[in-house]
């Protein structure tokens, strides 16, 4: 009985802990900094803007370490909540290429002492191409999360990442 119960406790815990590696690895989590941006007032209210922004991230941690995202996005603007019109980011890693596009995202301004203190955002994006050790992206869809970290920087956060990418 004893013996049962511990290889039944062995097994338990083993697979917590491969549930947890598997939740771990399907999400992603990315460094950013704006490299420019653009506001152009629309004109027909107070508050509304086409803003453009361009941005680089990074893979903070993990297997793909070093990987990299150019990217663009164009939101529109109305009082502090956004709406995304376009994006497009190119996806850099050992041995792959990908390039994603926006299907959907919302944002909002958040706001400290009565000032900007950056954009918290969610949407999804859809992977149009897909190459080397990024190729199982290929036509598949993603959920995205970002948060402001510091002036010009944003951490931008992947789920739904299939966990079989790995570096060659």
């Amino acid at each position: 009985m004893k013996q049962s119960l511990a290889i039944l406790s062995c097994l338990v815990c083993g697979l917590l802990v491969l549930n947890g590696i598997a939740l771990a690895d399907s999400m992603r989590r990315y460094s950013c900094t704006v490299e420019g941006s653009d506001r152009e007032p629309v004109g027909d209210r107070d508050g509304h803007l086409i803003v453009s922004l361009q941005y680089t991230c990074h893979v903070a941690n993990g297997a793909l370490k070093d990987s990299g995202i150019t990217g663009l996005f164009v939101s529109e603007w109305s009082s502090e909540k956004q709406t995304y019109l376009a994006s497009l980011d190119v996806h850099r890693a050992l041995d792959g290429f990908a390039v994603s596009q926006l299907l959907e995202g919302i944002g909002s301004s958040l706001m400290e002492d009565n000032r900007a203190a950056g954009i918290a955002a969610s949407g999804k994006t859809v992977f149009k191409f897909a190459s080397g050790s990024l190729a199982v992206l290929s036509g598949r869809t993603v959920t995205f999360t970002t948060k402001p970290l510091d002036y010009r920087q944003f951490e931008m956060e992947f789920t739904d990442w299939p966990d079989t990418i790995q570096p060659k």
